[in-house]
C-alpha cells in the first residue's frame, strides 16, 4: 500500500527528464517557491535529514516529504500529476515550461488503519 502515486502522464515527464539526470528524488517541503509542491531534484543536490519522511516511490524514484509538511498531509493519498506552465521551484520540469502538482484524497478506513500500525 502506498500514500503516493503519479500520472503516467507525470511519469512520461520524469523519463524524459532521467534520460538526461538519472540520479533523482521528488521532495515536498511546504517552503520556500512553489510552497507544498512536489519538487523534482538531483539527488546528489540536496540534502536529506532527520525530518524528511519517505513516502514511497514513484516511477523508480523516492518521494520524501518533510516532517511539517507530513503532520499536514499524513491523512491523505497523494498523486503526483503534471500541468503546462511554470512555476517558481527549482525542480527539474521548470525548463520544459511544466511543473508537478498534487492531487489528494483522504486516505479510507483501510489505508489509515495499514499506516496507523507501521
Amino acid at each position: 500500500m502506498n500514500r503516493v502515486a503519479i500520472t503516467d502522464e507525470a511519469a512520461e515527464v520524469v523519463s524524459k527528464i532521467r534520460e538526461k539526470q538519472p540520479d533523482l528524488i521528488f521532495h515536498q517541503s511546504g517552503g520556500c517557491c512553489d510552497g507544498s509542491s512536489p519538487m523534482l531534484l538531483p539527488a546528489e543536490d540536496f540534502y536529506l535529514d532527520n525530518s524528511d519522511i519517505l513516502l514511497g516511490e514513484i516511477a523508480g524514484i523516492k518521494y520524501y516529504m518533510n516532517q511539517d509538511q507530513f503532520d499536514y498531509w499524513k491523512h491523505t493519498h497523494l498523486t503526483v500529476d503534471i500541468t503546462s506552465g511554470r512555476g517558481a521551484s527549482f525542480s527539474l520540469e521548470i525548463p520544459l515550461g511544466m511543473r508537478f502538482i498534487i492531487h489528494s484524497r483522504l486516505l479510507n478506513d483501510k489505508e489509515l488503519d495499514f499506516f496507523i500500525a507501521q
